[in-house]
């Protein structure tokens, strides 16, 4: 069977980008960057970005590259490939499929959401609601935690599931170039036009109300970009910048190593990768940070913006938004706008999480393209429900504390180490620059061989020392929410026994076939 390959460089650059421009950009990356103190949280970020983000970009496109020569798009394969001597390190890269896989099962019902509202916006569904309370109150009804004059039962919320679900699948079952590919390369566009329509309105709104005069658009901006120096001595800062940086580039998901895999030997990694970085934050830097906490701090004002975001990260673009925007001329097409928007970003992103899994199935069992994602859509679509119907339960909260909050970081730091110090820097730097357009600066190789490590660790470390012992034994959960304690046990058995198969399975492909000798293909 003839290996996929990506039909052009742009398309490949598109969709690494799409992988990255999701709802990180539009909504977390706002709600995080405002209860951070605005500007304080900007040096950070882009700290980590030019110390971790940039640097993993390079190593996963490098490494993606180097295990499709391979014929291996998956980390199990990639990994063993790179330290051929250790038997174990292919257990290792089950993290890079474990991850995808759980982030998909929960990711696609928040974007099912965005489907929804996109057509409650249409309808005036949500326009009775006028304040806070009463958004939030049409939000629960939604998510079926509350009965209410708008949401009786959980069926409406299925259903954009439902759609939202087979959406996703259909893309990635037509494959790489004629699936995934095609779709990036007009769903960013897309993407780009609607944002930089709502950027121009939300930039153009008008004097500020008499009452709060220092309401207005430049300070909102001055917001984002005036940084409070103090907010720098709160390792807390760091930290969220760290994970908001692993959050909007996709690093540490094993995802652009499948992406990569596809690639040819004397394509471009090193600019590609640049590329799809760069496009990411002018996306989301640019973009989303001149639409929703100006929007909001307009209407909200700094402490406002600060609490609701202290809150709940999704308050801002769930409930603030749809405030704001339908206090505008032609609100209603401005709410569609904005939600519309959110959903093709979600799906650019949701799309790229499920290619892991199905690439790992046509690799290693030889499986068409056809029987891969049927068997993927069946095994995601029953650990779906879990995080629907018992989503105030915690479920969704705890499958995306494993999914991203520990996996992504385990996995990127193995990937740092492997990549600097196994695999060796003088071969992975000469590896960087095969068919490369550009020369990346020479204290790269320093920042990629140390730094990075040393920070993805310094992260491990911290979040060990602090937060461990409470994660595991649930002592917040215990103390606010007992009645959860149950379904959060259930789901981290769950969630054992799934990463046990798919170590298993990844056991069985090396058994039955041994490893190979391999040459790099050229």
């Amino acid at each position: 069977m003839t290996r996929e390959r990506w039909g052009s460089k742009l398309g490949v650059i598109l969709a690494v980008a799409g992988s990255a421009v999701g709802l990180g950009n539009f909504l977390r990356f706002p709600g995080i960057a405002a209860r951070n103190g605005g500007g304080a949280f900007m040096i950070p970020y882009f700290i980590s970005f030019l110390l971790l983000g940039l640097p993993l970009m390079w190593i996963e496109w490098t490494i993606g590259r180097f295990g499709g020569g391979f014929e291996h798009s998956t980390a199990p394969g990639i990994f063993q490939t790179m330290w051929r001597k250790n038997r174990f390190i292919k257990y290792f890269g089950v993290i890079g499929i474990f991850g995808p896989v759980i982030i998909f099962s929960y990711y696609t019902y928040i974007e099912s959401w965005l489907l929804g509202y996109s057509l409650y916006a249409v309808t005036g569904k949500y326009t009775a609601c006028t304040d806070q309370i009463q958004m939030t109150e049409f939000l629960k009804g939604y998510q079926g935690l509350v009965s209410n004059e708008h949401f009786t039962n959980l069926g409406p919320a299925y259903i954009f599931f439902l759609i939202t679900f087979l959406v996703n699948i259909v893309i990635v079952g037509f494959g790489v170039s004629r699936g995934i590919e095609r779709f990036c390369k007009w769903a960013l566009p897309l993407l780009l036009l609607i944002a930089a329509l709502l950027v121009i309105r939300v930039l153009t709104l008008g004097t500020p109300d008499p009452a709060y005069p220092e309401r207005s658009i430049s300070n909102g901006l001055g917001f984002l970009w005036n940084p409070d120096w103090s907010e720098l001595r709160k390792g807390k800062v760091w930290l969220e910048a760290a994970g908001q940086i692993f959050f909007t580039l996709s690093c540490g998901f094993g995802v652009i190593l499948t992406y990569a895999s596809y690639l040819r030997r004397q394509d471009d990694v090193a600019l590609s990768g640049l590329s799809a970085a760069a496009a990411n934050e002018m996306t989301e830097v640019v973009i989303g940070g001149s639409l929703v906490i100006p929007a909001a701090f307009v209407f909200l004002g700094q402490a406002g913006i600060q609490k609701v975001a202290g809150q709940n990260i999704f308050d801002l673009g769930f409930v603030t938004m749809p405030l704001v925007l339908q206090e505008m001329a032609f609100g209603q097409m401005f709410g569609f706008l904005w939600f519309f928007l959110l959903f093709v970003a979600g799906v650019t992103s949701s799309i790229s999480l499920a290619m892991p899994a199905i690439a790992f199935l046509e690799d290693e069992f030889n499986l068409s393209r056809r029987e891969a994602c049927v068997m993927f859509g069946v095994v995601t679509f029953i650990l779906c429900q879990p995080a629907i119907f018992f989503y105030g339960n915690g479920v969704l909260d705890e499958m995306d504390f494993w999914g991203t909050s520990v996996c992504l970081v385990v996995f990127a730091t193995i990937e740092a180490v492997l990549f600097g110090w196994v695999f060796g820097m003088e071969r992975a730097w000469t590896e960087l620059h095969v068919g490369s357009d550009i020369r990346i600066p020479k204290i790269y190789r320093y920042i990629i061989k140390y730094v990075t490590p040393v920070f993805l660790m310094t992260i491990l470390t911290i979040w060990f020392w602090q937060k461990w012992k409470d994660a595991i034994l649930m002592t917040q959960i215990r103390e606010e929410h007992p009645e959860n304690v149950p379904f959060i046990l259930i789901t981290r058995v769950g969630l054992l026994g799934l990463f046990a198969f798919l170590a298993l399975m990844v056991w069985i492909v090396w058994k039955r076939r041994p490893e190979k000798q391999e040459e790099i293909a050229i």
